[in-house]
């Protein structure tokens, strides 16, 4: 069963979003693994720190019905497509990585992301430290190590009720 990773953003009303998001990723998909979260200063755009964490589960849902689930939950939450890419969110939902595929469609696998900003990469690396990214073959932890975090800060902080 493939082990899929998800990232979790939002910058209005974080808390309680992030807190939701969780909440319905488990009804749909069971047992989660979460990562700390983290507040990070918007990339992009000037705006609101954002809080931002990952999560792992397992599930046989092909990935069109694993990115469809997160489309929904983000609409659930509040999310509106169509407004600019770097903008605040209610609710960021993006699937990072799906066992070990690599493909286009429906969505671009592993997520390039991963390796260009901390919120997604230290988050990731604090799940699997040890699992090899699909394409460079190299482990998070080693991406980790050799990432400029001093200029991507990010803070861990404590999110109650997750």
């Amino acid at each position: 069963m493939p082990e899929i990773f998800v990232g979790i953003g939002s910058n209005i009303e974080p808390e309680s979003h992030i807190r939701e998001a969780v909440r319905r990723l488990r009804t749909r998909f069971g047992e989660l693994r979460l990562s700390p979260v983290y507040r990070n200063p918007a990339v992009g755009f000037v705006g609101e720190d954002f809080l931002n964490l990952a999560v792992a589960f397992d599930s046989r849902e092909p990935v069109a019905g694993v990115r469809s689930a997160l489309d929904a939950i983000e609409a659930g939450c509040g999310r509106v497509r169509g407004s600019p890419r770097f903008a605040p969110r209610t609710l960021d939902l993006d699937l990072l990585m799906y066992g070990e595929v690599v493909t286009d469609f429906p969505v671009r696998l592993p997520r390039a992301e991963i390796l260009k900003y901390a919120y997604v990469l230290k988050p990731l690396t604090d799940l699997a430290a040890g699992r090899r990214h699909p394409l460079t073959g190299r482990k998070l932890a080693e991406h980790w190590r050799e990432f400029d975090a001093a200029s991507q800060p990010l803070v861990a902080i404590k999110l109650q009720g997750l």
